[in-house]
């Protein structure tokens, strides 16, 4: 009983595990967004659910395009009829040059410009929702794979359908897409017309070589990058085989094959020589030497010198080879003389062993520099120049070479994409040939570019700003105790995208509310080395490097909490010119110490004053001048740097005709306690001014409250 138990459990488990197992692993597919879509090029129009074929097991949509730039019509239909057009996402492998335009039934229509059709391996159209969320960057709900095909030509004009043997023989061959033809740059082997095709001078060439006599048939089989479809509907990427009709001849004179195609020119070919193995030309006087030149009359330069050893059982000679002179095959002939009449032709080509003569870099969006300092994890392209390159076996000992598109590879000059990994740990990346090291190499340092200075930050007592934020005057209403400089340093470097130290400048004034200049310092060099986040963590660390924040007040002989309304502080940092080959980041930070009210004790001497005292019906005549001395408030503009609003209110004392010295009766003297407002014209600069008082107050002689207004004359001294 208790065994039948435990079986039910361990089956109801199960059972249950297997429910649930598929409910997890589903993930849920997202709407799709379109109910149709197609693409017009010129007159003919590509359905999506109509021209589709299956690549990789991925559904595309093809067409057929003869422009790599082509423009097509973008028509489509949203799934939910008489809702917005979803969003097409940017993409670097076309443009949108029209939005899309609602037209009648529910169709939506825009024009695309597609860019590099040809070199492009994966072409999509990626929709999104016509709304996000706020703040939530565009995915993609629905994607749209493209399949360009194109029709693509071969065609030869031939002047002559003649070839001789040991010929070499180069044809023009015509195109209508030449980037869509896949040039090996290799010969076909055991042909009675050898023969291969090079791009050469933005053009396609085809190389032949005849092997046999007689009338000979060449079919050049060529692939495409981009396919078409055959007669049965399939993808092909075989270009329609270029048939061309030639006749083989004989040369005049016979033609040696050897057994090498290569010589190396060297010191130890002109003095020891080297074997050589040349057709029998049966008429060969063995232990007799024979003059090469690169023409047939007499006199010319001596390429090289051939001693005839021994015959060999296969209707071949050996012989020892002594070079004097370069040859190549394309040149032309070389002509075995027996003084200066000519025997025999042959051809090969003699040149000098590989040799780098000088190596050049090209960083990203600069030009090609003989400086070939890099640093980890950059991408560069190197040229190799000098002699026989071809013949290289060339890799870099710590470096990672990245096939690419580039085409330059000859004699003189070689060019590889090379990239050093973020971890290499290695001073100097050392071309190699074969297993034998070159003098050339790659000189590995750690990245030194300026970045922008948003990972400085300043607080002056409003917390933390990043100092590119604090553009223009920052007007802040209390003591400043101190200016502290911290510095995000996660936000140098990326994994993508590496700075290294960054070496910072300042320099710092200190000026009064009249523009005078109360101190200024200057920090010559300030580290700040990238934080823990950065790949390269381990190998910035220094003494140098900056270790905490940087206080503004270790500097300053008149500390930041000791300055007075409306000065200012203005704070440069840039990076240290001296440190980088490039144009560094510069900002400029100014701290005001606003205020918006201003206290003093004021001077002034009222005249012409109209007067009322109390229970009076009248006022009194102008009096002449008084003398008052208030304490005074004045406000600043609120928008304004050390500027006064024109109105200002203040309590003292006013001494009434303090300054009429006529022994008059009428003449009233007296002492006030007041308030005064007066409003004064704002005028910079002005020494002499003429406000106007109103205000009130109390004699202390007479006794009785009074009213008073009229103008004034002000001095500033």
């Amino acid at each position: 009983m208790r065994v039948f138990y435990w079986r039910y459990v361990i089956g109801i488990l199960a059972w249950w595990l297997g429910c649930a197992a598929p409910a997890r692993a589903q993930a849920p597919t997202p709407a799709p967004l379109l109910r149709s879509l197609s693409l017009t090029f010129d007159t003919v129009r590509y359905s999506l659910g109509e021209q589709m074929l299956t690549v990789a097991g991925e559904p595309r949509l093809y067409f057929y395009y003869h422009s790599d730039d082509q423009v097509a019509e973008l028509r489509l239909v949203p799934l939910r009829p008489g809702g917005r057009a979803p969003r097409l996402l940017p993409s670097p492998d076309f443009v949108v040059q029209d939005s899309l335009v609602a037209g009648p039934g529910g169709e939506y229509r825009g024009m695309l410009h597609f860019r590099n059709l040809t070199g492009t391996p994966f072409v999509r159209l990626a929709f999104a929702p016509a709304t996000d969320s706020a703040g939530r960057p565009a995915r993609a709900q629905q994607i749209v794979s493209l399949l360009p095909l194109t029709n693509t030509t071969l065609d030869v004009r031939l002047t002559s359908s003649e070839l001789f043997i040991g010929e070499e023989k180069v044809l023009e061959i015509s195109t209508n897409n030449l980037a869509n033809v896949r040039v090996s740059n290799e010969w076909t082997k055991n042909q009675d017309i050898d023969y291969k095709l090079t791009r050469e001078k933005n053009g396609l060439f085809l190389h032949l070589v005849p092997n046999t006599l007689g009338p000979h048939t060449v079919l050049v089989r060529a692939q495409s990058e981009r396919p078409h479809l055959d007669g049965a509907g399939h993808l092909s990427y075989l270009l329609p085989p270029l048939r061309l009709d030639f006749t083989v001849k004989a040369s005049r004179l016979r033609f040696l094959t050897a057994d090498r195609k290569d010589v190396t020119y060297d010191e130890a070919g002109r003095s020891q020589g080297t074997e050589f193995v040349l057709d029998d030309g049966h008429n060969f006087d063995l232990r007799h030497t024979y003059r090469m030149e690169a023409q047939q009359e007499p006199g010319g330069a001596l390429i090289a010198e051939l001693f005839t050893r021994s015959y060999l059982s296969n209707d071949r000679v050996l012989c020892q080879l002594r070079v004097y002179n370069t040859h190549r095959q394309a040149d032309g002939y070389l002509y075995i003389k027996d003084g200066d009449l000519a025997k025999y032709i042959t051809n090969f080509d003699i040149t000098p062993r590989p040799r780098i003569a000088a190596i050049s870099v090209l960083h990203r969006g600069g030009d090609w520099s003989s400086n070939t300092t890099i640093s980890p994890g950059e991408t560069v392209d190197v040229r190799l120049e000098g002699e026989s390159l071809l013949k290289g076996r060339y890799h870099f000992d710590g470096g990672n070479i990245i096939p690419s598109d580039s085409s330059t590879r000859s004699e003189k000059a070689l060019i590889y994409r090379v990239q050093v990994p973020l971890s290499s740990v290695r001073k100097r990346v050392v071309v190699f040939d074969g297993s034998t090291a070159t003098d050339f190499g790659l000189n590995v340092k750690e990245a030194q570019r300026p970045h922008p200075l948003n990972f400085v930050q300043v607080n002056y007592g409003d917390g933390p700003h990043p100092a590119t934020q604090l553009n223009g005057p920052v007007l802040y209403d209390k003591t400043i105790p101190d200016v502290v400089f911290s510095f995000n340093t996660n936000a140098i470097d990326e994994a993508g995208n590496l700075y290294g130290r960054q070496y910072l400048s300042m320099d710092v004034r200190t000026v009064d509310d009249k523009g005078n200049l109360i101190d200024q310092r200057t920090v010559d060099q300030l580290v700040v080395c990238p934080g823990e986040s950065s790949p390269r963590y381990a190998y910035y660390q220094g003494n140098d490097c900056q270790v905490g924040n940087f206080s503004l007040n270790s500097l300053l002989g008149r500390k930041t909490y000791d300055l007075d309304a409306w000065y200012r502080i203005i704070i440069t940092v840039r990076n240290d010119a001296r440190q980088y080959s490039t144009k560094g980041y510069s900002q400029q930070i100014e701290l005001v110490l606003r205020r918006h009210v201003n206290f003093d004790i004021s001077v002034s001497f009222p005249a012409g004053l109209l007067t009322k005292y109390a229970g009076e019906s009248t006022y009194n005549s102008f009096g002449g001048i008084s003398l008052a001395t208030l304490a005074q408030l004045s406000f600043y503009a609120p928008d304004r740097i050390n500027r006064l609003r024109p109105y200002r209110i203040g309590a003292g004392f006013v001494a009434l005709n303090a300054f009429n010295l006529s022994n008059n009766a009428d003449v009233q003297r007296d002492l006030g306690i007041v308030v005064l407002g007066s409003v004064v014209p704002v005028r910079t600069g002005a020494r002499l001014t003429f406000p106007l008082y109103l205000g009130g107050g109390y004699l202390l002689t007479k006794g009785t409250p009074f009213l008073l207004f009229g103008p004034g004359i002000g001095v500033t001294l």
